[in-house]
């Protein structure tokens, strides 16, 4: 589905305009707004430093009766002491002024520099003409996903649908991000809404299913932010009882549109040549499984045998075995896209240099480790997303200043 024809949820608007934080002057100031007030849920960043945004809206979910999410860009208002707290807080008052409701019904996110005071004087010149802005339409949903972008080189959309007795419920979320992300809520923000009637409970637990197979699941240097925000609101306006959803079918849509837009973070990640999709199966826990799979994403000398099309089978396996996972590795096998390389422990005849031209004529790599026997092996399986890391990663964050 191209972006622009991706649409909002029903009782859903959105606006994205420039206030001025970033001295580029592009777009830098996002809303999401229901119409009605919506349940919502959120799942934040596991970094213990946090910034003020999160603690706010950390605060005030899940929650019942949420209207809209404001997002800056420019600035994370992260390490920023209490001036930075009251900044966000009243952020969230000056938009539900706006909108006539309570400040406690406004989330709030930021996204950019940290430790940099929020100029909060240049937003709230703003924000009357995002509210003045907010739309139905598709174009108005791209704006707001434009203007949540720091380094991102595009907007992140996803959407689907469910057709229950031929009503039609759309799951819609938009995200940013494409440096400064690991597994626990990984620099992300994502905004997800739905049409569907769902309780402050049910929220909480379709999102966070979702966030552990995807957002926790992509990393592209293993460096959790103090920013990271997934948010789902549901307001219901589908006029479809919350007891007569297909709970699965939901579940699935929520869990799609996260795969989506995480997925375009790994394919967003800074100065990335190959994405990397790392499947690894036969294991007795999806920790265990989980645990491999982040290891092998995380490590620098795969990333850097991927940037230089090596079909390096040693250093996959070696990360295999120092991810503190007890496994027998005589039943280990691994597959560089789809070519068998190591088998039950063993390397395996291989036309290495096939395998590299393989690598180098697509984006895409993938690795697949799978356990084969032995007391720890099993049927839990995970798929995780990284990025290689190339030397215009280097130079993007070496000139980058946080």
């Amino acid at each position: 589905m191209n972006d622009w024809d991706i649409c909002l949820p029903a009782g859903f608007q959105a606006s994205g305009t420039t206030c001025g934080i970033k001295n580029s002057g592009v777009p830098d100031l996002a809303l999401f707004v229901s119409d009605t007030p919506a349940a919502a849920a959120g799942v934040f960043t596991a970094n213990r430093v946090v910034g003020a945004p999160v603690e706010v809206s950390r605060s005030r979910v899940p929650a019942s009766q949420v209207r809209g999410v404001v997002i800056n860009s420019g600035n994370a208002n992260a390490c920023t002491g209490e001036i930075g707290y009251r900044n966000a807080i009243e952020m969230t008052e000056q938009v539900a002024d706006l909108l006539s409701c309570s400040a406690e019904e406004v989330l709030v996110c930021s996204t950019g520099i940290i430790g940099v005071p929020l100029p909060l004087p240049v937003i709230s010149a703003g924000l009357p003409a995002a509210v003045n802005g907010l739309g139905s339409s598709a174009e108005a949903l791209h704006a707001a996903a434009t203007a949540m972008m720091t380094t991102d080189t595009f907007p992140k959309l996803a959407s689907s649908e469910i057709l229950p007795d031929d009503v039609v419920i759309r799951v819609t979320g938009a995200a940013k991000g494409a440096a400064m992300i690991a597994p626990n809520m990984a620099t992300m923000l994502a905004v997800i809404l739905t049409d569907a009637a769902l309780t402050p409970g049910q929220c909480d637990s379709l999102l966070r299913d979702a966030v552990d197979q995807t957002f926790n699941c992509i990393s592209v240097d293993g460096h959790t932010s103090t920013s990271d925000t997934v948010l789902l609101l549901a307001n219901g306006a589908a006029e479809r009882p919350a007891h007569t959803n297909d709970p699965e079918a939901l579940a699935e849509a929520v869990r799609v549109v996260c795969e989506r837009l995480a997925t375009d973070i790994i394919r967003d990640a800074e100065g990335a040549e190959h994405i990397i999709t790392i499947d690894v199966s036969g294991f007795a826990s999806r920790d265990a499984a989980f645990r491999i799979a982040k290891t092998v994403a995380e490590s620098t000398l795969v990333k850097t045998a991927v940037v230089g099309n090596d079909p390096n089978w040693g250093r996959i396996t070696s990360a295999a075995g120092y991810a503190g996972v007890m496994f027998d590795p005589g039943f280990l096998s691994l597959a560089i896209n789809g070519i068998g390389v190591y088998r039950d422990g063993a390397p395996v005849n291989y036309d290495a240099a096939e395998v590299s031209r393989c690598m180098a004529a697509e984006r895409d790599v993938r690795l697949d480790l799978q356990l084969a026997g032995g007391p720890e092996s099993g049927a839990f399986s995970v798929r995780f997303w990284t990025s290689d890391l190339t030397q215009e990663y280097v130079r993007l964050n070496s000139e980058f200043t946080t």
